[in-house]
């Protein structure tokens, strides 16, 4: 999901942020009476398969009813709120988690191969142009759902969430003697072969680098080039993979890499901050930047001729941490067990209410979104361990509800949404599974086409030998 924030340290400065904003009149849950949590004593093995789980039912339990992909959001108060709006990106997630789900036993594996080939033969039928899916798609037709007006044709960085799940999909049942699971994976493979990447080379405003949207009606209007540092690398890396709509290297050069001025020699907290996060102007953006390339994409040793992405991910999560230990805004609530800033629901200054933004340390607005420390626990894992005890060992009842975490809570406003979003719940059960076993990881890095796009592009990975 996405939405257009200006931030109020950067005036003009438009965030592409991946969601949409809440319209709804919710004021979201006040934390009143007592508030006193009992404790809980759950190991941190068990925590890590609550969490899991409950993070599975936003794509199992809560998923749109007809497709069975992943609803754009779910709200415990409104529960019908956008119920047949599909996300395309957090839909490629939740084909993610359901893997996670199969493999820890968390869900029938049968059950779950029908519903792949129910969500894999909509994404067939469904709306694409240059073979990109939209962001949204209406569930009960297949039709595109305008994001906004501009807005209404393809969307390469949400298909590029979805291409990552996809390819995921075709590795762990490619080789399966069952039909319907091979036919799942034939299925997916198909899907992805189908994605035009080069056309999106073709906007006159941004040449030869990719751009985010292209509509029938209002062509390259949106005009939105991809450039790193952000959640759009994995557009450059499934781009470049792609047998028959690939990208040559010029584009990532000259795109993502900014022809080498994506680096970045400055530091937060003593740590290297690696990458220019775009708007950050020297320290780091929102931490779902190095979440959604990076479910499927392992950084672990992973670098191209400019940045090493092991580094730039992990020192991302570090500097998020020490900034949300340091609280130079002193904010109620943040210390060593609560923190991570990212991009989520969020409390409305002026009214009180749900709103959004895209937290991070130049736009901290006192608000903890559960996921930033969560899906941080390959780069993180002793920091993220303490927010997990954190919310489920000592405020369960507080900020946990039916599909995990809630989306954002402030301790500093005594304020929590009941409300979940299909990027932000999508991202923890992956990266608790590769924190775990690499299990995504390794699926995606073994991809063949993965790895001769990612050697195309120049990388070299110590984890995978090339």
């Amino acid at each position: 999901m996405r939405k257009f924030i200006i931030t109020t340290l950067f005036i003009g400065l438009l965030i592409n942020s991946c969601s949409s904003e809440d319209s709804s009149p919710s004021s979201g849950t006040p934390i009143g009476g007592n508030t006193e949590t009992p404790t809980n004593n759950y190991t941190d093995a068990q925590l890590i398969e609550m969490v899991q789980k409950d993070a599975l039912k936003y794509f199992w339990d809560y998923a749109e009813s007809g497709s069975k992909l992943a609803r754009e959001r779910y709200h415990t108060d409104n529960p019908s709120q956008d119920a047949n709006i599909v996300t395309t990106g957090g839909s490629g997630f939740g084909l993610m988690t359901i893997l996670v789900g199969i493999k820890n036993g968390y869900i029938s594996r049968a059950e779950a191969v029908s519903r792949l080939a129910t969500s894999l033969n909509f994404l067939q039928n469904a709306n694409r142009f240059h073979g990109a899916w939209p962001h949204w798609i209406n569930g009960t037709n297949g039709q595109v759902v305008p994001f906004s007006q501009k807005d209404n044709g393809g969307d390469l960085v949400e298909t590029s969430f979805l291409a990552q799940g996809l390819i995921c999909v075709r590795e762990y049942f490619k080789n399966s003697s069952d039909a319907s699971e091979l036919a799942i994976s034939q299925k997916a493979d198909a899907l992805w072969k189908g994605i035009e990447w080069n056309w999106y080379t073709q906007n006159p405003a941004a040449p030869n680098m990719l751009t985010w949207h292209w509509s029938p009606n209002y062509d390259w209007q949106m005009n939105m080039p991809l450039r790193g540092f952000d959640e759009t690398l994995i557009t450059y890396i499934m781009a470049a993979a792609s047998p028959n709509y690939s990208i040559d290297k010029p584009v990532y050069q000259q795109g993502w890499a900014r022809s080498g001025s994506i680096k970045n020699t400055g530091s937060q907290f003593g740590l290297p901050v690696v990458v220019n996060h775009n708007g950050a102007n020297g320290t780091v953006g929102p931490m779902f930047w190095s979440h959604y390339s990076f479910l499927g994409l392992d950084p672990r040793g992973l670098s191209d001729e400019y940045v090493n992405y092991g580094d730039a991910t992990t020192n991302h999560a570090k500097i998020m941490y020490q900034y949300c230990v340091a609280n130079p805004k002193g904010w109620q609530g943040y210390n060593s067990k609560s923190w991570g800033l990212t991009a989520s629901y969020s409390r409305n200054p002026s009214t009180g209410g749900d709103d959004y933004a895209a937290h991070q340390p130049n736009n901290d607005l006192g608000i903890i979104s559960p996921t930033a420390a969560l899906s941080s626990m390959p780069y993180t894992p002793a920091e993220s361990m303490n927010m997990l005890r954190f919310l489920y060992n000592e405020n369960y009842n507080k900020y946990v509800g039916v599909a995990g975490p809630y989306d954002a809570y402030s301790v500093h406003y005594n304020w929590v949404t009941p409300r979940y979003l299909a990027i932000d719940q999508g991202t923890i059960a992956p990266m608790v599974e590769n924190y775990k076993s690499q299990f995504l990881w390794q699926l995606f890095m073994n991809a063949p086409d993965i790895k001769q796009g990612l050697i195309k592009l120049g990388f070299h990975s110590t984890q995978y030998g090339f």
